[in-house]
């Protein structure tokens, strides 16, 4: 399996989790504020502080700024980001997922996603929260989540500030609460992790929500191969279920850009795709 070497030590538990609340939920974001106040306040006005969505097709932003992937200049880190870009007009976002939670105290949001810019031109990567403004209304699918959530840490492994599941203290779950708030650490296949969860905890099918991360390349259903170890993913749809021979399969399809601004879409092979840096998502357990 590929793997990239990290500037930290790889800590013992491989999968970061918590048991939470959910709730499926559409939200309607209100235009003309920074898109991370519009996601703020939508999940706020269902009671709910941390959560993750998928970003729909049509989604505008301006103004809009992002950063890509790219390779560290140092040593402290093994990949970084690009300069910020900032394309002018509306960008329309084509596919993409988003982690909503907290960080310093304050909400923050985790997204990736693949977009079109005003003058045609596709491009992707990492949407920056608080220079990016959301153009139009619009309504979003979303999870909300209770009794758990996303908070970012500082991260010894990868010496980035994260999104990691917390759980709160006073939350006791019941047998309802069927969610999963998950954080995928580096260097394991995406497939194997997410099986092995769900096998350990008898969990025969579940829905992936959410899903934002990154992976050491990329090797997709179809043959096709991403090479540029350093990428950023969406998750665009995924599950896992009992496979012909009775063991659980996870099945996921992704949206990508590489650092060099490579840009893929489709059902990633099973067993063949390590995470780089991280991986967080929401497992809802049938």
């Amino acid at each position: 399996m590929r793997t990239v070497r990290q500037p930290g030590p790889a800590q013992p538990e491989r999968v970061q989790w918590a048991q939470a609340r959910g709730q499926r939920l559409s939200l309607e974001l209100k235009p003309d504020q920074l898109l991370l106040d519009a996601v703020s306040e939508a999940f706020a006005a269902h009671g709910f502080s941390s959560g993750v969505l998928r970003l729909p097709a049509g989604l505008a932003l301006s103004p809009f700024a992002y950063v890509m992937p790219a390779l560290s200049a140092t040593p402290e880190y093994a990949a970084f980001y690009s300069e910020t870009f900032r394309p002018d007009g509306v960008a329309r976002i084509e596919t993409g997922a988003l982690t909503f939670g907290t960080r310093d105290g304050a909400p923050f949001f985790h997204g990736h996603a693949l977009w079109r810019e005003a003058d045609g031109r596709r491009n992707g990567g990492h949407i920056l929260p608080d220079q990016s403004f959301l153009f139009e209304p619009i309504t979003v699918e979303a999870v909300g989540l209770d009794g758990a959530g996303f908070v970012a840490g500082h991260d010894p492994e990868t010496n980035f500030k994260l999104f990691m599941p917390a759980q709160k203290a006073e939350f006791v779950p019941a047998p309802q609460d069927r969610f999963f708030v998950l954080r995928l650490r580096p260097n394991q296949d995406v497939f194997g992790a997410l099986e092995g969860f769900c096998a350990e905890r008898g969990i025969s099918r579940a829905t992936i929500h959410g899903g934002v991360g990154s992976t050491i390349g990329a090797r997709f259903v179809d043959g096709q191969v991403i090479e540029p170890f350093a990428t950023e993913i969406a998750i665009t749809a995924g599950h896992v279920a009992p496979g012909r021979d009775g063991g659980l399969e996870a099945e996921i399809a992704i949206a990508l850009v590489d650092y060099t601004g490579g840009m893929a879409q489709g059902p990633l092979k099973r067993g063949d795709n390590p995470v780089l840096m991280t991986l967080e998502l929401v497992l809802e357990a049938e």
